[in-house]
């Protein structure tokens, strides 16, 4: 039996929204697998899909580049926000992407060799910044994206913490509302059918045995399940979700009625999925009192 611990327990608590005991017991039957567990609680509870990659506290920013049609954008992190508000900080930010664009790297690493428009490779630029800064800076992730389409970025808000960059057809102001959408309503993508099959196979088994335990016969018990599958895929899929704008229409219509359409898009968020040490000062000078 693997040992359950009181993060496991509070991760999956916050994932699922549900009490720490049911968390605790469905930790238990599933072994600690936190998936497992998280399935269990959706079967027993009609908890909603939740994610279980932890708090995301890394900082940094989100820059993009586009030049004519060639895109990118890159999330650069750092160790604090204070440092990520540094003016040498964001111009490394917008460099590096810069440097995408028209280096064309297959990765971070090729990234670094990639000369900037000042002449210098972007990481004798990312060490000299490191340098002045005294914090350890990095590019963790970047998509580049070259397409006979047009090309729109949306950077939210003045921290530029999250931001999408959208490939589309038809007009620019039309397409740029549809990104604010996207950072506001995170579809993971465009339409029904780029879902995953495994993820909708996941869903439809939860959803069957949810609806089993009702007691209602097979067919209506199909009609159930199909239910919401549809539903589900309307809220993870952007020409599905209701507008942010106007939510008495699908994000769908408001293209269609404006002819345009978005054919592909990367959303990044700074930190995602990346989980900061938590340091607990107070325990740290308690144990220096005691040396």
């Amino acid at each position: 039996m693997s040992a359950i611990t009181a993060k496991m327990v509070g991760d999956l608590r916050a994932a699922t929204g549900l009490g720490m005991m049911e968390c605790k017991k469905a930790l238990v039957e599933a072994d600690g697998n936190m998936e497992k567990a998280e399935e269990i609680l959706r079967i027993k509870s009609g908890a909603k899909a939740g994610k279980l990659a932890g708090r995301t506290a890394a900082e940094g920013v989100l820059a993009y580049a586009i030049e004519g049609n060639v895109g990118a954008l890159v999330e650069v992190n750092c160790e604090t926000d204070f440092v990520a508000k540094d003016e040498s900080f964001l111009a490394f930010a917008q460099a590096a992407a810069q440097a995408v664009v028209a280096g064309n790297p297959a990765d971070v690493a090729a990234l670094g060799e990639v000369k900037t428009a000042d002449g210098e490779t972007v990481e004798a630029v990312r060490k000299a910044v490191i340098a002045k800064l005294g914090e350890n800076i990095s590019v963790r992730r970047f998509e580049r994206i070259e397409t006979a389409n047009n090309l729109t970025a949306y950077i939210h808000g003045a921290a530029a913490g999250e931001g999408v960059l959208v490939e589309f057809k038809g007009a620019e102001d039309v397409a740029r509302k549809v990104g604010m959408h996207i950072v506001a309503a995170k579809p993971q993508c465009v339409s029904a059918d780029q879902v995953d099959q495994e993820l909708i196979e996941k869903e439809r088994h939860i959803y069957t045995e949810q609806a089993n335990a009702s007691g209602k016969p097979a067919e209506i018990v199909a009609k159930m399940v199909d239910g919401r599958i549809n539903k589900y895929l309307a809220e993870i899929t952007l020409n599905g979700q209701a507008f942010v704008i106007n939510p008495d229409q699908t994000v769908a219509q408001f293209l269609k009625e404006n002819n345009a359409e978005v054919v592909h898009f990367v959303r990044y968020k700074v930190g995602d999925g990346i989980e900061k040490a938590v340091v607990d000062y107070a325990a740290e000078v308690a144990a220096a009192a005691k040396v």
